[in-house]
């Protein structure tokens, strides 16, 4: 009794009830799925998803497409590759319009000890992959008994991506990290698109991160001038751009696993540069 109790089971069969739960059941769990799965999304109820979705825009975009969702969105990451390894440095600033959410937002996702993820777009679409992402990698470990590589990590989110395209997922990515091929950085986009590269920028403040970046940047630096060119880069795109700002966080990927080098305001920042600037000038 106390095993059907707990299956729940009732001491009658009630025919009028059972299909009408079932029914209520089945529909819950039809617009609920990744409660259930969360590798999988849960498809809004019509024939061409991508088609019905586009008719909620209020007008197309520059490229003529009509958008489901109309994102505004902003932020700077970047990554480059140097003989030490890989940097990460990314803003911290989260922003729905003009709305500033959050100063402190981690934008650098620690998927496994020798790979991290970046995020910029839609903050919940980036960190939801992610985690995905984070599970399918663990899994892979306990079945093969050895890391998966960043090709076949970035791979895998590319191909889980690209099965949503055109349902308005807004994720800008790189991955990062170290295998037994050596160092990997890749951008990884909602489009499904999979770049593998030596230096990218990421975001609304990207192209001002890439002035620094171009003009600092050279594969023989040292770990500290990395680490500062990481820092400077992302301290001049939150300075021109209004949706980055808040913690500017780096961190250095190497043989032994990642390490977090550091969190630090770019207010902080800006009187430090300014002050070394004043300092050349006198």
């Amino acid at each position: 009794m106390a095993l059907a109790e707990v299956c729940g089971l009732k001491s009658f069969v009630d025919f009028n009830n059972s299909r009408e739960e079932d029914y209520y059941l089945r529909e819950i769990q039809g617009y609920s799925k990744n409660f259930i799965n969360n590798a999988q999304l849960a498809i809004p109820p019509y024939i061409n998803p991508a088609e019905k979705l586009a008719h909620f825009a209020e007008a197309p975009d520059e490229a003529g497409k009509h958008l489901k969702i109309r994102f505004d969105h902003g932020t700077t990451t970047l990554g480059f590759q140097y003989q030490g390894g890989i940097i990460l440095a990314v803003d911290s600033r989260a922003t729905g319009g003009q709305f500033i959410g959050s100063s402190t937002m981690k934008k650098i996702v620690e998927i496994n000890d020798y790979l991290l993820g970046t995020l910029a777009g839609g903050a919940a679409d980036c960190v939801y992959w992610d985690r995905v992402l984070a599970k399918q990698c663990r899994t892979y470990e306990l079945r093969n008994r050895e890391r998966i590589s960043i090709a076949a990590a970035s791979k895998l989110l590319s191909n889980m991506i690209y099965n949503y395209k055109g349902m308005g997922l807004s994720i800008g990515m790189m991955l990062a990290g170290w295998d037994k091929r050596g160092p990997s950085l890749y951008y990884v986009d909602s489009e499904g698109a999979r770049t593998p590269g030596k230096v990218f920028s990421v975001g609304s403040g990207s192209i001002y991160a890439f002035g620094t970046l171009d003009s600092g940047y050279r594969w023989d630096l040292s770990d500290e001038e990395a680490y500062q060119l990481g820092k400077r880069s992302i301290y001049h795109a939150t300075h021109r751009d209004a949706y980055s700002g808040g913690i500017v966080r780096v961190y250095h990927i190497k043989p032994t696993g990642w390490v977090h080098i550091s969190d630090e305001d770019c207010k902080e920042l800006h009187y430090m540069y300014q002050e070394q600037k004043e300092k050349k000038l006198n």
